[in-house]
């Protein structure tokens, strides 16, 4: 089995005076948010986390304000000290790097893009994307060259000498995406990237983003609260309550069977038509099964919202569905889409 990109085990955050002297009441009791702040006016930020983040995947860490989520993110480059548990990237101990090895991680592994931007005013656009490449150390020319392609590929050719009070939000976002993108990291942290922006410019930025993911095969930790995101942009999805770990699956499987009543709250209100793909409905023909006659093939990763049309129209109302490397997943009807629909 491939290795996880990013391997977290066990993990707590415990803020206040004497993290560790409490974490046995939590780790060892079973004590939640509420009660050790009651009792022990400590906050448990992050309790019992374990998450395998894979290689080339867009990872999503959702939850309300208060969740876990942002603190979750800032362990990975140790922006925040654990307070138990272990994190490896590559195989590698982040908790046991020196200063050095940190710097080395933060520098050339990881890149981290901001809901809140964090461009500096006082650098032109141009400047501001070559930052991180500057930090490495990069040649002059090559700062200009790489700064240039990623300035043109977010969609800002023309502004490079702007500064970022001249730009709108979105425009900011995407110098800070481009200064992401531009020192060439391995693994990409987006804490709340987009949820600063107004609806339309957030979608106009997620399909960027999806764009941008299909060439360069990043591995994206994304936070977000918007469960509509989540779906949108995760190949994998971790939902965070009180800094515990509720459910994790992808789409499909949050949609489908949501692991409790907090995760129904969630999903209640979404449009499953845009959500549930073919491949969530298959039913595997018998072994050694002749495909039926006239059928039509859909690919696997179809929304049910694009499939329901043809599904109507087919014989017997059913459709075949094919994964991604041509093979036969299965059948799927029209019976099957409806009944998915309503949960």
């Amino acid at each position: 089995m491939t290795e996880p990109k990013i391997r977290i085990k066990n993990l707590y955050k415990i803020f206040g005076d004497h993290p560790e002297k409490v974490l046995p009441f939590v780790r060892d009791e079973g004590m939640g948010k509420d009660e050790l702040l009651d009792k022990h006016n400590h906050v448990l930020g992050v309790n019992n986390v374990s998450l395998d983040i894979m290689e080339k995947q867009i990872q999503v860490v959702m939850g309300l304000s208060g969740s876990g989520k942002s603190t979750l993110i800032r362990h990975i480059n140790r922006l925040i000290e654990p307070t138990g548990g272990e994190i490896t990237v590559d195989g590698a101990d982040v908790l046991a790097m020196n200063d050095a090895q940190l710097r080395d991680l933060r520098r050339f592994k990881m890149s981290m893009v901001f809901q809140k931007f964090a461009l500096l005013p006082h650098r032109t656009i141009r400047e501001n994307v070559g930052y991180g490449l500057e930090v490495q150390g990069v040649a002059e020319a090559e700062i200009a060259e790489r700064t240039q392609h990623w300035i043109d590929r977010v969609g800002l050719t023309g502004y490079e000498e702007h500064y970022p009070g001249h730009l709108s939000g979105g425009m900011q976002q995407r110098v800070g995406l481009a200064r992401g993108l531009a020192t060439d990291a391995d693994i990409l942290l987006m804490d709340e990237a987009f949820s600063a922006l107004d609806p339309l410019i957030r979608f106009d930025m997620q399909s960027i983003l999806l764009e941008l993911q299909a060439e360069l095969h990043k591995t994206i930790v994304f936070i977000t609260h918007d469960l509509d995101e989540a779906l949108r942009l995760g190949d994998d999805i971790a939902i965070l309550r009180d800094g515990a770990m509720v459910q994790q699956g992808d789409a499909q499987d949050i949609v489908l069977k949501p692991a409790d009543d907090y995760i129904r709250d969630f999903i209640k209100d979404i449009n499953r038509a845009k959500v549930i793909r073919l491949r969530a409905l298959a039913a595997p023909l018998a072994e050694g099964a002749a495909p039926p006659d006239g059928l039509p093939t859909l690919p696997a990763s179809t929304v049910l919202e694009e499939a329901m049309l043809t599904m109507s129209d087919a014989p017997d109302q059913t459709v075949l569905v094919e994964r991604k490397d041509g093979t036969l997943a299965g059948t799927a009807t029209l019976t099957q889409a409806i009944q998915a629909l309503h949960g």
